[in-house]
């Protein structure tokens, strides 16, 4: 069973110190954020070990856009390691749950096993026991919502 974290940053804030180790982010962004601020947090998410980002909600195209340009300038703009790639997926125009299912399912590294979720929630107020409760029901459903 793979981990789950919930993680709430509010736009600006700086985001907390974490343990490095390989993890899926998926990025539920309810606001609109400064380009600054989100290239901030993809670099944190890239330096704190993340491998496979999963965005969704606002301007998440944007925010995978952003973990893809961290990823690289991590590695000076060279050839990234295949065990350092960073995989990227944005997910406008369906439900988090969709969003969520996916992580859940496929959002897996080709070289590194991703044991722990961090869902980072971008928005003005922590909704932390309703976006566990929906990534946990997303999980159960076998060949992803409808």
């Amino acid at each position: 069973m793979v981990a789950v974290t919930y993680l709430h940053l509010r736009p600006e804030d700086e985001p907390p110190a974490l343990a490095r180790f390989p993890f899926r982010a998926v990025i539920v962004a309810e606001v609109v954020v400064s380009e600054a601020w989100r290239s901030r947090i993809a670099e944190w998410l890239v330096g704190h070990g993340c491998l496979y980002a999963v965005a969704w909600g606002v301007e998440c195209s944007e925010w995978h856009d952003s973990v893809d340009w961290a990823n690289l300038e991590a590695f000076n703009f060279k050839e990234v390691p295949d065990e350092s790639h960073v995989m990227t997926t944005w997910h406008d125009d369906e439900p988090l749950s969709e969003a969520f299912w996916f992580a859940g399912h496929c959002a897996f590294h080709s070289h590194i096993d991703l044991e722990e979720t961090r869902i980072v929630h971008v928005s003005a107020e922590s909704r932390e026991a309703e976006i566990l409760q929906t990534f946990h029901h997303s999980q159960t459903i076998a060949d992803g919502p409808d």
